[in-house]
């Protein structure tokens, strides 16, 4: 990764944050894609970069921990799975694949004579759904949905001929099979021919017709639809009568699901790569659409020890196959300004298909980056998609041509403000803050969105026009417009249900979740993620602006206390204290509490006897990795700090302490080894 500074690297990953969310709405819920896979993995793949080189800047609403996407307004009812549903981090070289097992061999501590085995699969394109079986029948399916939430697709799912009723042999009383719904190749072209010949929706590629066949509200169509399904997992199991992942998926088999022919079994890197080759040497004769090759370490004994990272498996990586390009013309450059004032240039292309899907937009991200390139409307460009969501530009072809260099926009195209960069930052913003309206609207329909405080009714339409209006001017506001009532009726399109119902729904909210309403606010970098673990830490809401505002007066215990937070960094510190500082923000900050009371944020842990604790592990373990001993914290409901304070309440210490240990003892903190930590996650089961 070429060198770039902090404050580069949190506006980036900022920006990748929401371009990743909007592909991922894109493709998960709206089975729409505006890009590639090779191109969203291409985004992925750069925030991974960027939070391992500044693992401080890490966001709450990081897509690091994130699954899917949140079910969207639906007439499939929602299904909340018993064991959630994960993602898989991706490899895009040898070397990404070699580096994972060397994390597993590390996380496991296992000397590097120990054979270490890992299944190898095709990843099929295709919708990830989970069957329930209870006695061997089948009695529900749902979509994967954020992972924790999907679709109930159940009536569905038993019109697919692949998927049977009743499962044969010594099955589990209860057993959830997972594995992906698919279109075969030949099955979508004949689809789409019957659809351009009833004049109805095309396709853009199988993926997306499978989604839209299987999430219909009407069965039948779905029945009139040739879905596929291959199983690839399972999910809540009442047993599980195997000790491998292989033997597990013959199992599957055997009790009469598919399970894919290209499953292979290997015991080195070497095997594992040579698998992926040949699986992508055959990828063309496929019958169905595939993107890589899935690896998971076999023994299931030490996939329970790997456990798993916020949103995938540490015992499981995806392998992607290259990205695809293709060239085409940029044919203008427009601008858009976001909800912090960013200006952010957005290609308009002659539309191309790359992978199978129509490219019509691309992100160019900022305005150095159209300096890098050179692009200028009319250049043709080479684009990239890298995970069939977002595209970008990665080559110039013209760029010799001679014609005058675009010009990058020194006001906001919206309010006429000055647009700046500030000192270190690459990102042009809009100085107008609340005067410029697409600040305001995008601030208010962040605040109702669906991971803050989530008000139904009030959308991005009906947002635009209150504010319009002038009956919005910020959050608090919304809270007002109970006295409104009779002037909505009046608008077009409302009648008293409608606006009884809003005006309900608003009112469901005086008591809001303390962790959403923080991340509705919108304070940079302090994302959903971030918002549940300053909560988790202070309760209150006042308690975190003293504290935020005590940190930027130079209180040095303020400042620990808030850094001590797993994934609380300078970034955040920062961003807080400034948000406090701002009279503005403080006048919207108090007119909000004065209309809302959200009580203090409580935190469910185990009960195990470091519930709510914070633990500190120092010095050599020897049974298990520093990272596997901190997992096991977590779990416990405790909390994993990297240096020991009067806040500490435990100290692990096993040979070769030194500053830590000593630190505890002068502080009076009880000290244990790893034999008696051991102890204490048995008694905890």
């Amino acid at each position: 990764m070429s060198i770039i500074t902090e404050a580069d690297a949190a506006n980036e990953l900022m920006r990748l944050a929401k371009q990743i969310a909007h592909h991922n709405r894109r493709y998960h819920a709206e089975d729409a894609p505006e890009i590639s896979d090779a191109e969203f993995d291409a985004l992925v793949r750069r925030n991974a970069e960027l939070e391992a080189a500044f693992p401080h800047l890490i966001r709450d609403d990081s897509p690091s921990r994130k699954v899917g996407f949140e079910v969207a307004a639906s007439p499939l009812s929602k299904v909340r799975h018993e064991q959630r549903m994960f993602s898989l981090d991706n490899a895009f070289t040898d070397e990404d694949v070699a580096d994972f097992v060397a994390r597993v061999r590390r996380f496991l501590n296992l000397p590097a004579d120990e054979p270490m085995a890992f299944t190898a699969e095709d990843k099929i394109d295709g919708l990830s759904c989970s069957l329930r079986y209870e006695q061997g029948k089948l009695v529900r399916a749902a979509t994967r949905g954020d992972g924790e939430v999907g679709e109930d697709v159940t009536p569905n799912v038993r019109t697919i001929a692949d998927i049977p009723e009743l499962l044969h042999g010594d099955v589990p009383d209860v057993f959830e099979v997972r594995g992906e719904v698919y279109m075969a190749k030949a099955d979508f072209l004949a689809l789409n021919a019957a659809q351009e010949a009833a004049e109805g929706k095309i396709f853009a590629n199988p993926r997306n017709a499978a989604a839209g066949s299987l999430r219909q509200k009407d069965a039948s169509v779905t029945a009139s639809r040739p879905l596929r399904f291959l199983a690839w997992g399972w999910g809540a199991a009442s047993a599980v009568p195997a000790a491998s992942q292989f033997e597990m998926m013959q199992r599957i088999a055997a009790w009469g699901l598919p399970v894919s022919p290209l499953l292979a079994r290997c015991e080195s890197v070497a095997a594992m790569l040579a698998h992926y080759r040949s699986i992508e040497h055959a990828r063309a004769e496929l019958g169905y659409d595939i993107d890589g090759v899935v690896y998971k370490v076999d023994r299931l004994d030490w996939q329970e020890r790997l456990g798993f990272v916020a949103k995938a498996p540490r015992w499981g990586i995806a392998h992607k196959f290259p990205a695809e390009r293709a060239e085409t013309t940029l044919e203008a450059i427009d601008i858009q300004v976001g909800r912090t004032g960013k200006l952010t240039p957005v290609g308009r292309l002659h539309p191309v298909t790359v992978g199978g899907v129509v490219v019509q937009n691309v992100t160019l991200h900022n305005r150095d980056e159209i300096a890098r390139l050179g692009v200028r409307p009319g250049d043709r460009v080479v684009i990239q998609r890298a995970g069939d969501v977002i595209p970008q530009v990665v080559e110039n072809l013209t760029r010799a041509v001679p014609r005058e260099a675009y010009l990058f926009p020194d006001h906001c195209p919206e309010c006429g403000s000055e647009a700046v960069a500030e000192e270190g930052e690459v990102d042009v913003r809009c100085t107008g803050g609340l005067i410029c309206p697409a600040q305001r609207t995008e601030r208010l329909k962040h605040f109702v969105s669906r991971a803050a405080l989530d008000i139904e009714g009030l959308g991005e339409k009906t947002i635009a026009e209150f504010f319009a209006l002038g009956w919005l001017e910020s959050p608090a506001d919304i809270f007002r417009l109970k006295s409104r009532r009779d002037d909505i009726l009046r608008l077009e399109g409302w009648k008293d249900k409608s606006v009884d119902n809003l005006l309900a729904a608003i009112e469901a909210k005086r008591a809001p979740d303390a962790a959403r309403l923080l991340f509705g606010l919108g304070i940079r970098h302090v994302g959903a993620v971030t918002a549940r673990d300053l909560m988790k830490r202070f309760a209150t809401l006042p308690a975190l602006r003293t504290a935020a505002q005590a940190a930027q007066a130079g209180d040095g215990d303020a400042l620990a206390d808030l850094t001590a937070i797993d994934g609380i960094g300078p970034a955040v510190v920062e961003a807080l204290g400034d948000f406090f500082h701002e009279p503005h923000n403080v006048a919207v900050w108090e007119d909000l509490l004065g209309e809302v009371s959200p009580p203090p944020y409580v935190v469910e842990t185990r009960d195990s006897a470091v519930a709510g604790k914070t633990v500190v592990f120092t010095g050599a373990l020897e049974t298990m990795s520093r990272d596997e001993a901190k997992a096991q914290a977590e779990r416990l409901g405790a909390r994993a700090a990297g240096s020991v304070s009067a806040k500490t309440d435990l100290v692990v210490a096993g040979p070769g302490a030194g500053s830590k240990l000593k630190k505890a003892q002068e502080l009076g903190i009880e000290v244990i080894d790893e034999a008696a930590w051991a102890e204490i996650v048995k008694a905890a089961g």
